[in-house]
């Protein structure tokens, strides 16, 4: 389908992706991951045919179509949503896939009252879905899709999910929201120093098998050091002596010929970051009655009752213009509303909008940024946080003006993570932040001991974070006790489809027809994936049987002393490294 050859690509000749090579083929559903900055984006504009590479091929099958979702996109504002997404039909296409339009634009959390409105009057974010809903309609071989989850709410991330699982296209996607990935992909390739590193697994498998390949080349990386210092002190030691001239050439020659292991360094500590202690609220930090918003004759929220007690952290949930950022903007005291809102008695709230970003001061550099606000011992650890939200070394004498959009984003999050509240509202805090710096977040909050309300989209992060769920929706506000899978379980929607299911049928189906096609279908589909699972495990069994053979090879080849060179070493500590992944690969096939 697509094939990637010693590929590599430098920007002012600093090198990105250095000499990869990997196969795409159908069904294959790709979870790119890596830091910010790895060349995650690059090599999907690379795929794209966006950019062109410094060295290396990209070869496609000649009727290969693919779909591209970048990050950032120019937008058009002459046409009505129905009109721009109809762009991609022609002729009797427009026909036969009205009904799967609807489907999609709905499913993507779209109403029908929409469909005649200008794109002009839409967000960024919904004119992002616009795109997504055309790209996806087109069923492209392939879709490259980064970041596709920011602007969605939970339920149109389920029927992106279900719509992925389902399609017959190749994916490829870059995303920081681990249920997402988790749940769509089947293969997981990590970019890390310019080089690729390909898992047949999930991401959550594959983050296990990464930590064993990183413990085996920290291992390998300071095995090589020590022979490169023992091998320099020969040098220096006999430099000068001529009865050693032939043996100090050698092993000067040995080390100009010596690949030198690289490692990522940054991987081998994690921050344990804390907020200061919450000063003492009242046992009520917010109590909401009969509240309603309006906006001109649009009411958005009604007849809004909650109360929040002190120490409780709260979801707030739905799909997006629910109504969910506009009651936060009530709490904040920015809009007017009828009805009644009390804050408790000493409450400080510290507050995240999504344009928080925005509000920072601009002349200021990244640590100054921290270092106006931080208090106490913390002050002494504000490089270490800054290098936690991939602001280290030069990047905290960065201006904040220079900064863009999402590392504005982490650089206000840590502004907040640092001011003395009680009572912390987070919208969509976990847009712009990887994975790590979001599990840095999640810990952080669990450990406060305040009130927290937070809006957000991404399961992961409310799952253990949250004790109760506020779900927006036709403007009403209903409570769920438990986490956010509890509050997903008693709704039953794993997907839009399910839940559109769960409304009140207008017609009744034949008796007995629905559930034997269902058990026939799921036995159908477990029987496939036993069959693939076999596939699989024969396969790395094959690979395991050829790996061993190489190393009885090198093991024979080592046995002369004149073939004990650090290449020799080298390549055989990797072959043993390579079986051992893969031993750990067939255990969990065969589980």
């Amino acid at each position: 389908m697509l094939s990637i050859d010693h590929l590599s690509i430098e920007f002012s000749s600093r090198p990105i992706l250095d000499d990869i090579s990997f196969l795409v083929n159908k069904k294959d559903r790709i979870a790119l991951v890596g830091k910010n900055g790895a060349g995650k984006t690059t090599l999907l504009r690379l795929i794209a045919g966006e950019y062109q590479p410094t060295a290396g091929t990209i070869s496609k099958d000649a009727d290969l179509t693919i779909g591209y979702l970048p990050q950032v996109m120019l937008f058009t504002d002459q046409r009505t949503l129905c009109e721009e997404v109809m762009t991609i039909f022609h002729g009797e296409d427009e026909a036969r896939f009205i009904a799967e339009m609807d489907r999609t634009i709905i499913g993507l959390g779209f109403e029908r009252k929409d469909f005649d409105r200008p794109c002009s009057e839409f967000s960024g974010g919904w004119r992002m879905r616009i795109e997504l809903a055309k790209i996806l309609l087109r069923h492209p071989d392939l879709l490259l899709l980064d970041e596709p989850t920011n602007h969605l709410d939970i339920e149109s991330i389920q029927w992106l999910e279900n719509f992925l699982k389902t399609s017959q296209s190749a994916v490829i996607v870059v995303s920081h929201d681990r249920a997402f990935i988790d749940n769509v992909t089947n293969r997981t390739i990590e970019i890390t120093l310019g080089r690729i590193y390909d898992y047949d697994v999930n991401y959550s498998k594959f983050v296990v098998l990464r930590q064993e390949r990183h413990e085996q080349q920290v291992r390998a990386f300071m095995n090589q050091q020590k022979m490169i210092q023992e091998t320099e002190d020969f040098i220096e030691r006999f430099r000068y002596k001529a009865t050693k001239a032939v043996q100090v050439q050698s092993r000067i020659k040995q080390l100009n010929k010596l690949e030198r292991l690289e490692v990522d360094i940054e991987d081998t500590s994690r921050l344990n970051l804390r907020f200061p202690p919450a000063p003492r609220s009242g046992d009520f930090p917010l109590i909401i009655q009969d509240l309603r918003k309006d906006y001109g004759t649009h009411t958005v929220i009604e007849d809004v009752n909650l109360t929040i007690r002190r120490g409780e952290k709260v979801a707030f949930v739905g799909k997006n213009g629910e109504g969910k950022t506009t009651l936060v903007r009530c709490i904040m005291g920015q809009l007017d509303y009828f009805g009644t809102l009390k804050i408790g008695h000493n409450v400080k709230i510290g507050y995240f909008a999504q344009n928080q970003a925005s509000l920072l001061d601009e002349n200021l550099t990244v640590f100054e940024t921290i270092d106006y606000v931080a208090v106490g011992d913390i002050r002494t650890k504000i490089r270490d946080i800054l290098g936690a939200f991939m602001f280290g070394g030069e990047a905290s004498d960065k201006k904040v003006k220079v900064l863009s959009g999402g590392e504005r984003s982490r650089l206000a999050m840590i502004r907040l993570l640092l001011e003395p509240c009680n009572l912390l509202i987070l919208d969509e805090p976990t847009n712009h932040l990887d994975m790590q710096s979001k599990d840095i977040l999640k810990d952080a909050l669990k450990d406060f001991n305040g009130t927290v309300i937070c809006v957000s989209h991404d399961r992961d992060f409310l799952d253990g974070l949250v004790e109760k769920v506020y779900e927006f929706g036709g403007g009403h506000v209903r409570e769920h006790i438990g986490g956010i899978y509890d509050f997903l379980r008693t709704k039953k929607i794993s997907s839009l489809q399910e839940l559109e299911l769960s409304k009140p049928a207008t017609t009744s189906k034949p008796a007995g027809t629905s559930s034997s096609k269902a058990d026939y279908e799921a036995q159908k589909a477990e029987a496939a994936a036993k069959r693939k699972k076999e596939k699989q495990i024969a396969d790395t069994e094959a690979e395991i049987a050829r790996l061993e053979q190489e190393q009885a090879d090198m093991e024979t080849l080592l046995n002369d002393p004149a073939n004990q060179t650090p290449d020799n070493f080298a390549k055989y500590e990797h072959i043993k490294h390579t079986i051992e992944q893969k031993l750990y690969e067939w255990e969990l096939l065969s589980e």
